[in-house]
Formats: C-alpha cells, structure tokens, sequence
C-alpha cells in the first residue's frame, strides 16, 4: 500500500509531500504503519531517495491520550484507532490537523486548548454538586482527551481566539455542573465562546473517539444561559 505523507520540517517552512510503500500486516494501524516505516535505519522514500523519520506523537497506542491525532483519507482521527484493513482504496493519506500551527510533519501546537480553559478559569474548584446531577454525562465528558479532533472538522472553529469549540462547551458543562457558585459565571463565557457561534453541525459528536455525547452538554448549558 502507498502512504502519503504530508511533511514539514519546521513552523516557518513549506510543507511538501512524500510517499512510502508499505507490505505489511492489513490489521495494522495507521499508527503501526508510521511506527513501521521509522523503525529501518535507513528510511527510503518510493523514489529511492533516502528521507528522515517522520515526526509524530504518540504515547499509549491505546486511544487513551490522544495525542496521536491526525487526518487520514480526510477523516480526522486518531492513528492508533484507525486500522489499514478499513481504509478504502490503494493507498493512504496522512496529513496533520489543519486547525493548528505545525511543528514538525504530524506534530501540531496544541496549546491553545489548555491555554483557552485557563484565561477563562474554567476548572471546578470547590466541589459543590447539586442534588439531581447528572453522574452519567459528567463521566461521559470527564473522558474527553483534548486531541482536537472535534476542532478539526468544526465549521466554525478557525484558529481558537474567540470560538473555543465542543471541547470547550463540554468543559463548561463539567464546571458548571459540579460547582453551583461557578455557574452563572461559567454560564456567561460559554455563551460568549461557544453558545452564541455553534451552528449545531454536530460533527463533533462524529468524530469524537470517546463518542461523548456534546449536544447533552450542550442543552444544560443553554438551559443555564436563559
């Protein structure tokens, strides 16, 4: 199988694409087959030239950290969850998510997901549930990864400075929640940074590898707002 892969070497240079064979295993992962490829000391492109290893992130090849994220056959995903055997056609795509700065070929700043949640102060603090609190979808959104992946494939998520997205949304559900003295304020900057600019697409929910459930957030949030 042909992989094409989308690399850059740095931020401020231009990214171009290089392709490799790959003869192995069909019940592999995308994650394998990159992990595949940088394994040999000498890396060979299809042109026979000799390359450099390609840059990505993982850490536990379980789909747990989410760090691999990444768009293949223009799905974002992650690698580790997205197996060979299911992609369609001859060969595979790779490109880094497009809503963020690129460090290096895959590797993406992310940083704007945590740096967002912390200028707005959106943490639980003191821990003030309420009587009917909904334990299930607090359990469903405490397992979002921060991948970015929902980011990646929201229409109206550009580039995080004022639309902060459904990870964003879900936080604020999760504050909210479990902090009733946090609430009005939460409230506000939901509505500010995510209520008041998300068309509703739902793709998100889509692609989310945790499958959390976003329009439940969504709805107490909007609930609260009024």
């Amino acid at each position: 199988m042909r992989v094409n892969i989308l690399r850059q070497q740095a931020p401020d240079s231009e990214p171009y694409w290089e392709s490799f064979d790959y003869d192995g295993p069909a019940d592999n992962t995308v994650a394998g087959v990159l992990d595949y490829i940088n394994y040999h000391d000498d890396i060979i492109d299809t042109s026979g030239k000799r390359t450099t290893r390609i840059g990505w992130e993982c850490s536990c090849f379980q789909g747990i950290c989410g760090a691999c994220a990444m768009v293949v056959n223009g799905v974002p995903a992650l690698a580790c969850e997205t197996f060979v055997k299911d992609i369609k056609g001859g060969a595979i795509e790779i490109r880094p998510l497009r809503k963020f700065p690129v460090i290096h070929d895959l590797i993406v700043d992310r940083s704007s997901i945590h740096e967002n949640l912390r200028q707005m102060n959106v943490c639980i603090g003191e821990y003030q549930p309420s009587a009917n609190a909904d334990h299930a979808q607090q359990y469903s959104v405490a397992k979002c990864l921060k991948c970015g992946l929902c980011l990646e494939v929201c229409p109206n998520y550009v580039n995080g400075k004022s639309f902060f997205g459904a990870l964003f949304a879900n936080d604020c559900y999760l504050v909210a929640s479990r902090n009733q003295s946090k609430s009005k304020d939460i409230a506000g900057i939901y509505g500010a940074h995510f209520g008041r600019n998300c068309s509703k697409s739902l793709s998100c929910m889509e692609v989310c590898p945790m499958g959390i459930p976003t329009i439940a957030s969504m709805a107490w949030m909007n609930r609260k707002r009024k």
